[in-house]
């Protein structure tokens, strides 16, 4: 049976609204070049769809199909592919048993999807399964350990610290990216070509975004695993809430989020 992988994010609104603001543009930028109309593209881990969308308008015509482990944020996918006129599937499958056929897709893509699940390595086997020989397996995830920020805040290493221990617990790497070279390597790639790239914020309106969506998002699933298993308290969430707070209203507030990237030829 497939591992019964725990999402550390969860799906409320404020960790999908914030997916929803990803695009191919700042989020898959290193598989763009290889698109082109006519290839046949799946999305694994889609989300609310907003870089599934952008994919799919291009390689349009190419049949483009989004999947989720559940379908709470498949509703806003489908509402805004069809408000943007773009032909998208999506649907609920299990990244360890797809249900497609062997080589079904010219491109299979992962976004932020390793870091969240026990065995990326057979995540990973199981794109490649589903991709055609010739054809690209794309993941992109971040790497907590390296997020680094400015102003320094004791209150912000503390969330950091406690995400990750969190996110361990659930049996994940929230230290993904620099290990996708490893994980690909592990699962059979042999033409692998590795890169990076990064977010960075710090504009007023970026670090209140950000900034805003982690003061509340801390109080979310996150937050809800750590005052379940004693990693917190009541008192060091609202702290870590306020932190960010303070970190977005911050005139010099400044902060990286690097990722490690990956195309494979499967």
């Amino acid at each position: 049976m497939p591992p019964r992988d725990v999402y550390t994010h969860g799906h409320s609104q404020v960790v999908v609204g914030n997916h929803a603001a990803r695009g191919a543009a700042n989020s898959a930028a290193y598989l763009l070049p290889l698109l082109r109309p006519g290839l046949d593209l799946l999305d694994v881990g889609c989300g609310p769809g907003s870089i599934t969308i952008d994919l799919a308008a291009a390689v349009a015509p190419g049949r483009v199909r989004g999947v989720e482990i559940t379908e709470d944020p498949l509703g806003a996918a489908r509402a805004s592919a069809a408000e943007r006129g773009v032909a998208v599937e999506f649907a609920v499958d299990d990244a360890y048993a797809l249900t497609d056929p062997d080589d079904a897709y010219d491109v299979t893509h992962a976004h932020q999807v390793l870091q969240h699940v026990s065995d990326p390595v057979a995540v990973l086997r199981e794109m490649r399964r589903v991709t055609r020989p010739g054809g690209v397996v794309a993941v992109r995830d971040a790497d907590y350990a390296a997020f680094t920020w400015y102003p320094a805040d004791e209150r912000l290493d503390a969330w950091l610290e406690l995400y990750r221990a969190v996110a361990r617990g659930n049996d994940a790497e929230p230290d993904a990216g620099r290990r996708l070279l490893a994980w690909a390597h592990e699962a059979g790639f042999d033409e692998v070509t590795p890169s990076a790239s990064v977010w960075c914020y710090a504009t007023p309106e970026d670090r209140a975004r950000w900034g805003g969506m982690w003061a509340e998002r801390i109080h979310s699933a996150v937050g809800r695993a750590a005052l379940e298993r004693g990693l917190a308290t009541a008192d060091d969430l609202a702290a870590i809430s306020q932190a960010w707070r303070d970190w977005a209203a911050h005139p010099d507030g400044w902060i990286l989020i690097p990722h490690g990237e990956l195309l494979a030829r499967a």
